[in-house]
């Protein structure tokens, strides 16, 4: 059951935990649009592996209270006062696709609490020099950003009508949203088990309305609030090549500028790949000391996840 926290503004956060109770703490932070119902281990696996995982709607998702005009690096603030919330210390985080930019903000921003960072099919900064933002990236994704470009009036009008879209038939939109995908998501996403996590996933976090989406959209098209050379927490950064959501060029310029972050390019895979390596991911985030651990993460994550 989820369990609301106050932000330190005083909006609602709805977390959830899973996992072992008295687990080493790990936050996932999940997709664009996504919710604390985002694609995850089993909770079996989880307490098997000592692991207390915990996830939660970000401003304007499900049941957690909108923060208008939110940054990237907000995230930060409320991981803090949910980890406050729950009695935790230090904790490692890992965040997937839309979620991959948040959980650099907790490295950036609690390097005293965040023991380690996982950013996975993530994006770099929009303004990062040296990059071709854009290119190879699918072209509902573009319109977007362009449409952020132009006003948040824009993007309010473009989501909202997605969201409505999808809201009405789930199913039909991952459908639709297949055909588009790389061979390799494809395989991925055709699990039933993955599409009915898809489509609750989804669901839950659009259900009161698209405005978790749309900050989203217009905190990534505008500055982070920090930079991401600053980062000292040890970070590892994994993505699939073929990824036509979050092209793979921004992991590779976010490893050439996060100081020691360790980088795997998985070819052949694609955005819906991160699935496959998450389980062991969260695995390596938690396991030992971090300096430790940094060539052991790259290593473990070539593997698929067994099942």
């Amino acid at each position: 059951m989820p369990r609301t926290v106050s932000a330190a503004d005083g909006r609602r956060l709805s977390v959830e935990q899973r996992g072992h109770p008295d687990g080493r703490p790990v936050f996932l932070l999940h997709g664009t649009p996504g919710s604390r119902l985002g694609p995850a281990p089993r909770p079996s696996l989880l307490y098997r592996m000592g692991v207390r995982l915990i996830t939660f709607d970000r401003p304007g998702y499900g049941d957690s209270d909108r923060m208008p005009g939110r940054t990237v690096s907000a995230a930060a603030d409320d991981v803090r006062a949910i980890a406050d919330a729950l009695g935790l210390g230090r904790f490692a985080v890992v965040g997937r696709s839309g979620g991959a930019p948040h959980a650099l903000a907790c490295a950036a921003l609690l390097p005293e609490r965040t023991t380690r960072a996982a950013a996975l099919v993530g994006l770099a900064p929009q303004d990062a020099p040296d990059l071709d933002w854009f290119e190879g990236m699918i072209d509902s994704n573009v319109r977007e950003y362009l449409n952020a470009a132009i006003s948040r009036h824009r993007v309010t009008a473009a989501l909202g009508r997605r969201s409505m879209s999808i809201l009405a038939d789930p199913a039909a939109t991952i459908d639709e949203m297949r055909a588009e995908l790389p061979e390799s998501d494809r395989r991925i996403v055709a699990d039933a088990g993955i599409q009915d996590m898809l489509e609750r996933n989804f669901t839950e976090g659009l259900r009161t309305s698209a405005d978790g989406w749309v900050d989203d959209v217009m905190a990534f098209s505008t500055g982070w609030g920090f930079e991401v050379a600053g980062i000292t927490t040890p970070v590892l950064l994994w993505h699939g090549e073929d990824d036509i959501f979050a092209p793979v060029e921004h992991t590779r310029w976010l490893g050439r500028n996060i100081p020691g972050a360790r980088v795997y390019v998985e070819p052949g895979a694609a955005h819906f790949g991160a699935l496959r390596v998450m389980t062991r991911v969260i695995s390596e985030v938690v396991r030992g000391d971090p300096e430790e651990g940094r060539d052991r993460v790259v290593r473990a994550v070539v593997a698929p996840d067994p099942g």
